[in-house]
């Protein structure tokens, strides 16, 4: 009687305490914590972006020991939600970086080697990351991102293929590594490759990943290179909703294989909403009807959306698990690296 006594004093307890400590709150918390910290990091040293800090501090909190056992357990829901939810709202905003006529104004020469450049190194890295026998769907990610545009790209086709968040936590992990490292790299490379300024912002444009890495690095060649480095950039976010379409289509040709078609209402659609809404921005920004401060005021909020998503995906990465396959991994993303800026660099002396 006493231990039924004491069941029923607990649990009203529990009940009171628990639900504002639990749920999607103190993950949400911890990845603003995040942002503030990233925003700092890039103030003290600009030539890091906000969502390369944003990644590399999510990854260092899911390994400190005073932070492990949060980011671990009760932080967990949210850091995932973040992961997922605030990175679509950034995906759908990231629309309005783009316009029609800016991409149209490239050229077809350009759109052509956009085209090459993507293809090559999407189905290069995904052939060598099933050859080099990684697990899950880490080289369908890692794919994505090199060939994309980084973690946005990631994350828009993990949420169509239903992957496990180890395996976009890896890739993300891997994309940033090299994005980051191509900031210092393609500088020093400008002179020996003999590319002018413009034809250095295409390269950059066509083989650097992140949108933030893309500015850091072509920034060094002038604001020429800058502009032809963001336009080539911008034209390889586009491809990004017939990517997911396109997966989506796999995934669900896959499960009638297998004989394991889900419901369908489960069934990935062909055109996930976020994408759907990136492309309505898209729109939305070509008809010129939103003045310059809603597009500053969007584009900021899509960045700290971003990146509060990027530190969500760093903290799932488990350091251990990535160092069991660091070999395989790491040479796929040196092979993707050499294909990407091989053949960029290529399409960018056939088109000029």
């Amino acid at each position: 009687m006493a231990l039924t006594l004491r069941d029923r004093r607990v649990r009203p307890v529990r009940t009171r305490i628990l639900p504002p400590l639990g749920g999607d709150a103190p993950g949400l918390l911890l990845a603003v914590l995040g942002v503030a910290a990233a925003i700092a990091v890039h103030q003290a040293v600009p030539a890091v972006p906000k969502l390369t800090a944003a990644v590399v501090l999510g990854i260092a909190a899911a390994h400190l020991p005073g932070l492990r056992p949060v980011v671990r357990g009760v932080a967990r829901p949210g850091l995932s939600m973040a992961g997922k939810r605030l990175m679509r709202i950034g995906i759908v905003l990231l629309g309005l970086k783009l316009s029609l006529d800016d991409v149209l104004g490239l050229g077809w020469a350009t759109v052509a080697m956009v085209l090459t450049v993507v293809g090559a190194t999407f189905a290069g890295t995904l052939w060598l990351g099933r050859r080099l026998g990684l697990p899950g769907h880490q080289p369908l990610l890692v794919a994505t991102g090199y060939s994309i545009c980084g973690a946005s790209a990631i994350g828009a086709v993990s949420q169509a293929a239903g992957s496990e968040e180890e395996d976009v936590a890896a890739s993300v992990a891997l994309v940033t590594l090299c994005g980051t490292l191509a900031i210092a790299v393609l500088p020093l490379l400008q002179q020996p490759l003999g590319l002018d300024p413009s034809g250095f912002g295409r390269w950059v444009g066509a083989s650097v990943h992140d949108v933030g890495q893309v500015v850091a690095t072509a920034q060094t060649g002038g604001a020429g290179a800058l502009r032809e480095a963001v336009l080539v950039k911008l034209m390889r976010v586009v491809l990004l909703a017939p990517l997911v379409a396109g997966v989506a289509v796999a995934v669900r040709r896959s499960h009638r294989r297998a004989g394991t078609a889900p419901t369908a209402g489960k069934r990935p659609p062909l055109l996930p909403l976020f994408v759907a809404g990136f492309l309505a921005m898209i729109v939305l920004r070509t008809t010129g009807v939103l003045p310059e401060r809603a597009l500053a005021f969007a584009g900021d909020t899509q960045e700290l959306l971003l990146a509060a998503a990027l530190f969500g995906l760093g903290s799932a990465v488990h350091l251990p698990t990535m160092v069991r396959t660091g070999g395989r991994i790491a040479l796929l993303g040196l092979g993707s690296w050499l294909v990407v800026a091989g053949v960029s660099y290529a399409g960018v002396l056939i088109t000029t």
